[in-house]
């Protein structure tokens, strides 16, 4: 069954006096070693190593604060705006002057979901999410942005996006086939219905759903809903319930800034997202 739990309810490691590690996703919380999840505390003025080796895939997130990744001789100033997919087998440091707080996920021997994933040393993708393009649902008030595609990290090892929920809005009931998936959820509250019995979530949770578990998210609070989910690998099957719409997603054209976005997708349903080539 789905595992349910938040953040505040684990406890933090001390890696140095300034630096600590909470461990979220990990073997023993979900019984999986598909992907891990961390939340790096970084203390006003410390430096700590930040690498991933060359087996693994790595990606991360500013939740709070400002830092820069120190990689070999260039400098990256990170914010809440950026969505990092890390460099793989290259030392890589991370420091903040006035501290920070930062999700980071790592899925371990990332060629068993992507035969293609090379174990070569790759560099940095720093992509500004709040430049790409929103997709408004067609059937309600809620929105997607991709932080994680194939177009943008170059492998299907993983998927993930951004879902805002206004107030009254939900996803269709459903469950997906060939992928276990997880969702942090930034902002908000609501309840999550897993195989019909309702659970309240909230900022803070993480929720680690597996294969075939039918699932849906209704934002039944009076604020908005914010949350990233991710999927490894990142090709999978989506199963809706019977005479459940099917979630389907149509260019807004703009970017959550109102701008002009960085890119174009093309109006499709959830079930095709992963098989696309604009994504």
């Amino acid at each position: 069954m789905a595992v349910i739990f938040n953040k505040d309810d684990v406890s933090k490691e001390a890696l140095k006096d300034s630096v600590h590690i909470q461990r979220l996703i990990t073997p023993e919380r979900v019984n999986s070693d598909s992907v891990l999840t961390e939340i790096w505390h970084i203390g006003p003025g410390s430096s700590i190593d930040f690498s991933v080796t060359h087996e693994d895939m790595g990606w991360a997130h500013v939740l709070e604060g400002t830092a820069k990744l120190l990689i070999e001789n260039t400098d990256t100033e990170i914010n809440k705006d950026h969505f990092l997919l890390l460099p793989n087998g290259i030392d890589t440091k991370i420091t903040s002057s006035d501290g920070a707080i930062i999700f980071r996920a790592i899925v371990p021997e990332a060629n068993r979901f992507d035969p293609n994933w090379s174990e070569t040393a790759s560099g940095l993708s720093c992509v500004d999410w709040t430049n790409e393009p929103v997709l408004n649902s067609e059937f309600d008030a809620r929105k997607r942005i991709y932080m994680l595609t194939p177009k943008l990290s170059g492998t299907k090892v993983a998927k993930g996006e951004m879902i805002i929920y206004p107030p009254g809005t939900m996803a269709s009931n459903h469950h997906h086939e060939g992928a276990e998936h997880f969702q942090v959820i930034l902002k908000g509250a609501a309840t999550f219905h897993l195989n019909e019995v309702p659970h309240k979530v909230k900022a803070g949770d993480t929720i680690y759903i597996y294969d075939y578990e039918r699932h849906f998210i209704i934002n039944d609070s009076e604020e908005e809903l914010v949350f990233i989910e991710y999927f490894v690998p990142g090709v999978y099957k989506t199963t809706w319930a019977t005479d459940a719409p099917i979630c389907t997603w149509n260019p807004s054209g703009s970017n959550i800034k109102g701008g002009t976005p960085a890119r174009d997708i093309a109006a499709h349903s959830s079930a095709e997202a992963h098989t696309r080539d604009d994504l």
